[in-house]
């Protein structure tokens, strides 16, 4: 499925054993609060209807990769990156009045890459694994750990997913030069 997609631009800055530290481009989000149950599936409908249709022009947008999940003071989070080719500006309010479209700046992030499936104890102790070689590494972690999840869940063999888990670095952590 990602394949085809269209994925967040980022440059490599370090590959450490544990994790890789990139730059990403400033990009914009369409995301949703996902509390309560069937959270995630229904965050995912929402953000979906927005991008086939579900917008005051009625314009269908490119489907990207990845889909984003994170929790933030209690706050369950799903999102989508909208295709580069659009500005905030450009892009058609959503009728949906919980899906917030929001420019993300450019940002340094640690990436933990995995495949399988997304358990939420699987992702919490690849998250404490990641926040310990990140801090091995003399770099500090802001913010909640973004789980990144590129193939589709329901029709991808577990075996063949890729997904990645995501912590922002420190803006004022000094980094190793780029491929060093």
């Amino acid at each position: 499925m990602a394949a085809q997609l269209e994925e967040p631009k980022y440059t490599v800055i370090h590959s450490y054993d544990a994790f890789e530290l990139r730059r990403y481009d400033a990009n914009i989000q369409a995301r949703v609060q996902t509390n309560g149950s069937d959270a995630v599936s229904g965050g995912f409908r929402r953000v979906a209807r927005y991008i086939f249709g579900g917008n005051q022009t009625g314009e269908s947008i490119a489907m990207t990769a990845p889909v984003s999940m994170w929790d933030d003071n209690d706050t369950g989070w799903l999102a989508f990156t909208m295709p580069s080719a659009y500005a905030l500006e450009t892009l058609p309010a959503p009728h949906d009045g919980g899906v917030v479209l929001l420019e993300q700046e450019e940002k340094t992030v640690a990436v933990l890459s995995f495949s399988g499936r997304t358990t939420a104890g699987k992702t919490a102790r690849l998250e404490q694994k990641l926040r310990k070689a990140i801090a091995t590494e003399g770099l500090s972690a802001v913010g909640p750990a973004v789980l990144a999840v590129y193939e589709n869940p329901w029709t991808t063999l577990p075996f063949m997913r890729r997904n990645e888990l995501h912590l922002e670095i420190q803006a004022d952590t000094p980094l190793r030069d780029e491929k060093e």
